[in-house]
């Protein structure tokens, strides 16, 4: 009997404890995101300040994703960015470099659509800086981006 009864304590504490765990619900953590298993890690934080250049402030509440490296950031003007595949309807993103360009050197984008084979390349002739990119398809794509002999990867979501 005193082994059933602390059993019962044992997992109303487990229960207790999992229901109570991280804070915030995820609904009010990730309002506004997309999700899924390839959810884009948006942050609004200040943007770091290598990437601030032509911004009149810190650049906080800009939606913005890190390269994995941290080597480029995508700053997105338009969040959530959204597929299409009229190539005069791109989304406005400002890819900032971290590490040095060579001036000219095109910025190659790679982009695989999460769990299938599609792929399509893009490649921004001046390098990283203001473009407009879109992608054919809503869902999670996986970027490898190539610039001046540097590469990063990211994912973002297309809505």
């Amino acid at each position: 009997m005193v082994i059933r009864r602390g059993l019962w304590a044992l997992s109303a504490l487990v229960v207790a404890a999992g229901c109570s765990a991280g804070g915030q619900a995820p609904e009010a953590r990730d309002a506004g995101r997309p999700s899924g298993a390839c959810a884009s890690a948006v942050s609004r934080d200040a943007l770091p300040t290598w990437a601030r250049g032509g911004f009149s402030d810190d650049g906080s509440g800009i939606p913005h994703v890190f390269g994995e490296r941290g080597d480029i950031l995508a700053v997105l003007f338009e969040y959530p960015p959204k597929a299409s595949t009229d190539p005069d309807d791109g989304n406005k993103i400002l890819w900032v470099s971290r590490l040095p360009q060579q001036p000219m050197r095109p910025l190659t984008i790679e982009a695989r659509l999460d769990g299938t084979t599609t792929s399509v390349t893009r490649e921004l002739t001046g390098g990283a800086g203001p473009s407009s990119v879109s992608l054919p398809t809503a869902g999670c794509w996986r970027l490898t981006l190539s610039w001046s002999g540097h590469t990063d990867t990211m994912a973002l979501t297309f809505v």
